[in-house]
């Protein structure tokens, strides 16, 4: 496979700096860093975006995951692998990445359920950690950017 054109954050460095800036503000949330590669990797599986469920892969391995893990995030709800903070995450993490699946894109029981195991400043970070990954995943896409070339 061949990229249809450069990857557009390296051609226009600022629009990178802006969502590195976006990830950055979250960094002191209260959500877990495992976390938030989990939902990265969860979302870009949805989104079948090739570099990021790449990348998000090589660095839940790197933070010590374990390949069961890493293997079952896409089907988080038929294994034992996962606490109920993680998977209310991977839950939200698909309602908000399906938005146009349901009439009601985002049901309250997903809501409250992810409410439960995270604070207000903690659950801020899980949505805009979400938004980000599909950012992320809506660039590489379109422009075909190639899984391992990010290195």
């Amino acid at each position: 496979m061949e990229p249809r054109m450069k990857n557009p954050l390296l051609l226009l460095p600022d629009a990178l700096q802006g969502l590195l800036a976006t990830d950055k503000a979250t960094a002191n949330d209260g959500l877990p860093d495992i976390t938030r590669k989990l939902l990265h990797l969860r979302a870009s599986q949805i989104n079948n975006c090739s570099v990021c469920v790449d990348m998000h892969a090589k660095e839940l391995k790197k933070a010590g995951e374990k390949d069961e893990r890493i293997f079952a995030v896409s089907a988080w709800r038929d294994t034992p692998y996962f606490t109920a903070a993680e998977r209310a995450a991977l839950a939200l993490t698909e309602a908000t990445t399906r938005v146009s699946d349901r009439e009601d894109a985002v049901p309250d029981q997903v809501w409250a359920d992810a409410a439960r195991h995270y604070d207000e400043r903690a659950l801020a970070a899980l949505v805009i950690q979400i938004a980000l990954i599909n950012a992320f995943n809506r660039i590489n896409i379109p422009t075909r950017q190639v899984a391992g070339a990010w290195k």
